[in-house]
């Protein structure tokens, strides 16, 4: 069963590298909007607050199902958000 901290890390781990990969998109591309670089930056805090705050809750019966949701939820989200940045 993944902690309630070891969980957290991941989350912050993989929106922190999309997050990184976006800016770095924005940077080696001068000359393309930058607007879409910052709209997945702004998706994926979102997404960030999101999880953390599923994470968090005090309310879920089974913890160790829950936590496998929020797993599958993060990678669901962040392969989505990666194809967003693949797409740029």
């Amino acid at each position: 069963m993944a902690s309630k901290r070891l969980l957290k890390k991941d989350v912050n781990y993989v929106m922190g590298d999309i997050i990184d990969a976006a800016y770095i998109h924005q940077m080696a591309n001068p000359k393309e909007d930058p607007a879409k670089s910052e709209s997945i930056v702004d998706e994926a805090i979102k997404e960030y607050d999101e999880l953390i705050t599923k994470i968090n809750r005090r309310d879920v019966e089974n913890k160790q199902k829950h936590f496998k949701e929020v797993q599958a939820d993060l990678e669901t989200k962040a392969n989505a958000l990666i194809e967003k940045l693949n797409a740029l």
